[in-house]
């Protein structure tokens, strides 16, 4: 069991007694830009904050408390890190579901919970439930050969996304199978004898949006305003925010995300990422049980960002308001080109842009496509705001320290 008298309590008493505890310490599964933010947050108010990483240097280190080192798949380890905190909570989807379990089994607090990200993190079985609930998702189907990926093509037409079932992101994991040429090629890049993997029809979007939802343990939820997501590669470029849409449009979208984190019983901060058609359909494209990238600006363009809210609502505080604190807000994601030192060359330009708030995920190598950091910009419209966002990144490149 947990060895503070705060994890008793969390374990014990109602979600909406968690107030009454004097200090209290939340552990994060995974120590990338996520949990560095998500630390910021929950430090600012009053938490500290032990991370396991599978890496002795990870972005979220310099701000733990205390840093775990070890394999967050492996039960053992887990336990280990239960053990520091009063509550645990993750960055990322790829933690093993069953692996989870062994916390809550154990009498620790865990959120989201080890059966949300069992719905979540193998990306067939998500979009198995979101189609079950009738929400819009795109046809698709599970893939065990390269004939099946064109059967799929004659049933869908092409082109199609190719998938990893599970631990794929930002283009890693995906492939565009525009033909029946690119089936080998695709199936050898996604290592389709190892990998399961599963096939959706290309949605002919017209835009591609995001929206925050964070729901806490005591059942309050807010909604984040919906976001527009430039995306090259699967990977996210830019994000708008608000997006250029009708009301009706955007009303449609958020409810659409609300639907999709109630049915997988989620608590916390999560993305959802949908797609616009022609004719103004929303069609739900994936769900990150976490903070997520479409949501950054809002630590600068909103009243309370989507890091604080995601640990009032572990802790089963009161959310923050999701207002927006001026018009529009842009942010532009910081990608490294090649590999290379982490260090922002640049940086002093960038950060004497008007209205540009810089972020450096203090990551030691840089990749191609890698995000390294991101660059937000407020103001009263979206074209101004992204003029300086986008100044301000131009000027920032990762490679060989001046």
């Amino acid at each position: 069991m947990p060895d503070t008298d705060t994890a008793k309590k969390l374990q014990q008493k109602p979600a909406t007694d968690i107030a009454d505890a004097v200090s209290y310490r939340i552990g994060i599964i995974g120590g990338g830009q996520l949990a560095k933010m998500t630390a910021m947050a929950a430090l600012q108010l009053g938490c500290d904050v032990v991370v396991l990483e599978r890496k002795k240097v990870s972005p979220a280190a310099t701000l733990a408390t205390h840093s775990l080192i070890g394999d967050w798949d492996l039960p053992e380890e887990l336990l280990k890190l239960a053990a520091h905190v009063d509550i645990v909570t993750l960055e990322n989807e790829f933690v093993n579901a069953e692996s989870l379990k062994v916390l809550t089994d154990h009498g620790y607090t865990l959120f989201p919970s080890a059966g949300t990200m069992a719905l979540i993190q193998d990306k067939y079985l998500q979009k198995q439930t979101y189609s079950g609930a009738g929400i819009g998702v795109t046809e698709f189907r599970a893939v065990s050969s390269p004939d099946d990926i064109e059967s799929a093509g004659k049933a869908f037409g092409w082109p199609m996304i190719l998938k990893k079932r599970r631990n794929s992101y930002d283009g890693k994991g995906n492939y565009t199978v525009s033909s029946a040429a690119d089936i080998e090629p695709a199936w050898k890049q996604l290592d389709g004898a190892v990998n399961e993997l599963y096939i959706e029809a290309y949605c002919p979007f017209t835009m591609e949006l995001a929206v925050i939802i964070t729901l806490s343990r005591n059942g309050e939820m807010v909604t984040y305003p919906v976001v527009e997501t430039i995306q090259k590669d699967h990977i996210c470029h830019v994000v708008k925010a608000p997006a250029a849409i009708d009301k009706e449009v955007a009303d449609l979208a958020a409810e659409t995300a609300r639907r999709a984190i109630i049915e997988i019983d989620a608590t916390g901060s999560f993305g959802v990422e949908m797609f616009l058609t022609q004719d103004n359909k929303i069609i739900l494209n994936e769900i990150a049980p976490r903070v997520h990238n479409s949501g950054h600006y809002t630590i600068e363009a909103c009243v309370c960002s989507q890091f604080e809210n995601h640990v009032r609502a572990i802790l089963g505080w009161p959310l923050g308001s999701t207002q927006m604190v001026r018009p529009a807000a842009v942010m532009v994601n910081l990608l490294g080109t090649d590999l290379g030192p982490g260090y922002p060359v640049g940086i002093d330009r960038a950060l004497v842009v008007p209205g540009a708030h810089v972020h450096i995920y203090g990551k030691t190598k840089s990749g191609k496509g890698r995000k390294m950091g991101h660059v937000t910009a407020v103001s009263d419209t979206l074209e101004t705001a992204y003029a300086a966002a986008r100044q301000a990144a131009e000027y920032i490149t990762f490679g060989n320290k001046p």
